[in-house]
């Protein structure tokens, strides 16, 4: 890597929080990320918090240009994403469809068989490692899926078995042991048999020998589901990974509050909530499409319930729809290209800003310490997507409720143990904070957030104001 190269990564790395990987092929060492020590969160190996904010790109490595790729990583790293979710085996046709340049990732679609040619810029895996190689360079993380699940799920005569599942994570450990990303086993896809696990255990025992443990590991599986279900006793398994599934209610999410409690302790994230402009639950012809409003519910509800980050998705860029080149999926509302500018991606920074505006590694859920149950339940706290929701951290220093209406709700005096709190309204929309004053904390105390009535959200943070919190969003020194 040149000299500008290098500059151009580390103001990358500054700027971003992100990585301090360099090229793959270049021998450098990785900053990892690493699982905290209350097993709850991921950090830098050096200690810095790691807030995981995803976004799928699941066919980044099949049908992009490396200009277009460009294009798109420059895009999300300016937006505060730190997580790029792409599939090897890509699920649309992946092992039959060239990629951009016209090359399949498989001789004769073996997985013991990488089609694997000498010198640069001329197969499949060169591809990939340029845009792994782009993608750290811009200070952002590879979520990397080996395969789509298909190929090892589908069929009676699936693509991989525990001997070529095996082979083929060795080949990607030790490709890309150098790089930063994290492991994403399953592929959208729910074993069903011992045989199905001991692929996954075997591609993970793959992995782990190809990289030398350099990069933590997790499962992507089918909607309404999540890895612990499967493998959370697992050692190769560090942090569980949900997918809550297309839904706007709060009942899909609050699994991820379920994995939260599970013991022994791991991470969790949703790595595939509800996308924008998805049809929602699949069901357009009766619920119509999401909008921005219905992806930032879950990346609060999600967060709020104890998640370690959270992962957008928007419905034409998972795929990279562009009807000049290939057919769309579930009924895409427009090109990946214009769905850079929708307004969902540009607002899930004000929820990393949020979280890591206050103390990080001791934040908990709070919900039933903080908000005070009404006379009816399903009024307050709430359900389905009217749900409110908060946390804060152990020494309840603060507190945050997530107010998905503008409903008058009740917050204990207990949830900060002060006697005087500062209180502000945060506004996810912008990420704009607004003071409205301190009070004394000798009761529990009623909020309607600014827009009383309407189906707009905010969320309310109280601090002890003894602590001398920056306003809710701006950097909190540690």
């Amino acid at each position: 890597m040149s000299k500008i190269g290098i500059l151009r990564l580390a103001i990358a790395c500054v700027i971003l929080a992100g990585a301090t990987a360099l090229s793959a092929a270049d021998g450098s060492k990785a900053c990892s990320i690493r699982i905290s020590d209350n097993n709850r969160f991921l950090q830098y190996s050096d200690g810095r918090p790691f807030f995981y904010l995803g976004d799928t790109a699941w066919e980044l490595f099949h049908k992009l240009s490396r200009e277009e790729a460009d294009r798109y990583l420059s895009d999300r790293a300016s937006k505060g994403f730190t997580v790029i979710q792409a599939v090897a085996l890509a699920e649309l046709d992946g092992l039959s469809v060239p990629n951009a340049y016209g090359f399949l990732p498989l001789e004769d679609g073996d997985p013991s068989r990488p089609a694997v040619k000498a010198g640069s810029n001329n197969d499949y895996w060169d591809h990939v490692d340029y845009i792994v190689n782009r993608a750290n360079e811009l200070g952002l993380c590879i979520g990397f899926l080996p395969t789509w699940g298909r190929y090892w799920h589908d069929g009676s005569r699936p693509t991989f078995d525990v001997e070529n599942a095996e082979r083929y994570g060795r080949f990607l450990g030790q490709r890309y042991k150098d790089a930063n990303l994290i492991w994403i086993l399953g592929g959208d896809r729910n074993p069903e048999n011992e045989n199905q696990k001991e692929m996954i255990r075997a591609m993970a025992r793959g992995l782990r020998a190809g990289d030398g443990g350099a990069h933590l590991m997790t499962y992507h599986s089918t909607g309404w589901c999540g890895s612990s279900q499967f493998f959370h006793n697992d050692d190769w398994l560090d942090f569980n990974m949900r997918q809550n599934g297309h839904e706007v209610e709060f009942e899909s999410y609050s699994k991820t509050y379920d994995d939260y409690r599970l013991s022994p302790s791991k991470p969790v994230i949703d790595g595939e909530p509800l996308y924008e402009d998805h049809p929602v639950a699949f069901k357009a012809d009766r619920r119509g499409h999401s909008i921005s409003s219905d992806v930032r519910r879950p990346l609060y509800w999600d967060l709020f319930s104890g998640a370690c980050g959270h992962t957008y998705g928007h419905h034409s860029i998972w795929q990279m729809y562009d009807p000049s080149k290939s057919y769309g999926v579930n009924a895409p509302l427009m090109t990946w290209q214009e769905a850079l500018s929708q307004p969902g991606s540009s607002q899930m920074i004000h929820g990393r800003r949020l979280i890591e505006s206050r103390p990080y590694f001791s934040r908990v859920p709070a919900t039933e310490y903080v908000l005070v149950k009404g006379d009816v339940a399903t009024s307050m706290p709430g359900r389905g997507r009217y749900r409110f929701c908060a946390t804060g951290d152990e020494d309840r220093t603060y507190a945050m409720v997530y107010a998905p209406v503008g409903r008058p709700f009740t917050v204990s005096k207990d949830a900060v143990r002060a006697t005087k709190v500062r209180a502000w309204w945060y506004d996810p929309r912008t990420g704009k904070a607004k003071s409205i004053g301190v009070y004394d904390n000798d009761a529990d105390r009623t909020f309607v957030s600014p827009d009383a009535g309407e189906m707009v959200d905010w969320v309310l943070v109280l601090d002890d104001a003894s602590k001398k919190y920056p306003a809710p969003g701006k950097p909190y020194s540690r």
